[in-house]
């Protein structure tokens, strides 16, 4: 039987954050993600916000990839009551235990921190969830391998294609008699240097694709030459370079570029550490993922190489009232939180220092801050100022950039119907719109935040 298939855009609407799209089939209700919002004030204060829909009411998620702004409001949609399965692949089921159950400290973490220190006009600061949340929603997760078939509810069948991006991302593609959607998730690059290439997508009547480079293409740079020539300027005088890096994906990809510098001398020998134990956990990961990644295993072994992987909080301290040369890899990749925050009021107000921040920074981040020039930034209730040099390596992103998402649309086996443009900010999103329209010749537009769309079958 012929149906329709709706869509409500729950979030990564006109925002690059908080990815959650509401699909109605098969006289059930799934939610293709379940992200946090980051960035803008106003944005993250939607996450304290009763969920748009009773969590109670929804049959099943379906999870592109572990990244918190797709996953990490699942803690609390289990909390307030989501009872369902969440569909994922094995290596985003692997990442989000190590994810889940870090955000959650950190929220935790971060309350306890605001209360000692009276920074939080909440009295008192609480958590947005809990540790023992996050293990609840863990209880739910059901893993199902790349390019097979299954039914994340009755009549529905969805299928997780390689989206690249990092270990487990995919692109899901959902059928309901015919009615089929294909929401790309976070796109990888065809040139990553760690990451293989997404996949060719298949046909779908209706596609979902992210936009958060939909307006610009990567810059031409020669990243490894840049690192070198930072760390040993850094180093000759005596500073930190600090190097905020998501710990999924980033933190892997600068650890193997920092090997093959010092492999080829072309770095000093000067101490580095890797303050995040999410992210040495997840390095650790790359060795079980070897499909996924281009790394052979003796290169994912040289990751760690030289390095001092950081798990304790008494460890943390320690490096954080260090003196340089010295190299700090730390999460979170646009200073939002976690023991980043505590190595910028380290590092901020020294100007022997550097500060490298590889990859996309949203707006309303800490890292958008300091790509704006900011020469203050407010980090526990006090204003840090910032003194250190600031880099910006925008071609280590792991999104794909304009032209790679034009040519992943283009490589599709025939044209959908429609396109919605979402996880972009609203000029990016709006500029792939454009490109769609005029370079493809397909109707696209940019949904708004609670818009429903129909998707019928051909």
């Amino acid at each position: 039987m012929l149906t329709d298939v709706e869509i409500t855009f729950l979030g990564a609407a006109e925002t690059v954050t908080g990815s959650r799209f509401l699909v109605e089939a098969g006289g059930g209700r799934l939610l293709v993600d379940c992200g946090l919002f980051q960035g803008l004030k106003r944005l993250r204060e939607l996450n304290w916000a009763p969920f748009p829909v009773d969590p109670a009411s929804i049959d099943a998620v379906v999870l592109t990839h572990a990244h918190i702004d797709h996953s990490g409001y699942l803690p609390a949609l289990v909390r307030d009551g989501f009872r369902g399965p969440i569909w994922c692949t094995p290596s985003t089921l692997a990442l989000a235990r190590i994810l889940l159950r870090d955000a959650a400290y950190l929220q935790e973490e971060d309350a306890r921190y605001a209360n000692q220190r009276r920074s939080s006009r909440h009295d008192p600061a609480l958590p947005l969830y809990t540790e023992r949340d996050a293990e609840a929603a863990l209880t739910r997760f059901q893993a199902q391998p790349f390019d097979v078939e299954f039914q994340p509810v009755r009549g529905v069948t969805c299928r997780f294609s390689p989206a690249g991006h990092i270990l487990g991302a995919a692109s899901a593609w959902l059928d309901e008699g015919g009615a089929s959607v294909l929401f790309s998730g976070d796109l990888g690059r065809a040139d990553d240097p760690v990451m293989r290439p997404p996949s060719t997508p298949p046909a779908a009547c209706h596609v979902v694709i992210e936009s958060t480079y939909g307006n610009r293409d990567h810059p031409v740079e020669d990243v490894p030459h840049i690192l070198a020539e930072v760390i040993t300027a850094t180093a000759e005088r005596g500073g930190i370079v600090l190097i905020p890096a998501f710990a999924v994906g980033r933190t892997q990809t600068m650890l193997h570029l920092l090997a093959e510098l010092r492999a080829a001398d072309r770095i000093p020998p000067i101490p580095t550490f890797v303050n995040s134990p999410m992210a040495v956990t997840a390095t650790e990961l790359f060795l079980a993922s070897v499909d996924e990644h281009r790394l052979t295993p003796r290169q994912v072994l040289e990751l760690s190489d030289g390095v001092q992987l950081v798990r304790s909080v008494e460890e943390s301290k320690q490096i954080t009232s260090r003196r340089g040369p010295m190299i700090v890899i730390t999460a979170s990749g646009m200073l939002t939180g976690g023991r980043v925050l505590h190595h910028l009021r380290q590092v901020g107000p020294d100007h022997r220092s550097t500060i490298v921040l590889p990859g996309y920074q949203a707006a309303g981040t800490r890292g958008q801050a300091l790509l704006d020039g900011a020469r203050t930034l407010r980090v526990f209730g006090e204003d840090v100022p910032i003194r250190a040099r600031v880099v910006h390596l925008d071609s280590l992103s792991a999104h794909a950039d304009s032209d790679g998402l034009v040519a992943w649309l283009k490589s599709a086996p025939e044209p959908p119907t429609a396109v919605s443009v979402v996880h972009g900010e609203p000029v990016a999103a709006d500029a792939l719109r454009r490109r769609i329209k005029h370079e493809l010749g397909w109707p696209a537009r940019v949904p708004a935040a609670g818009e429903r769309v129909r998707v019928r079958p051909r």
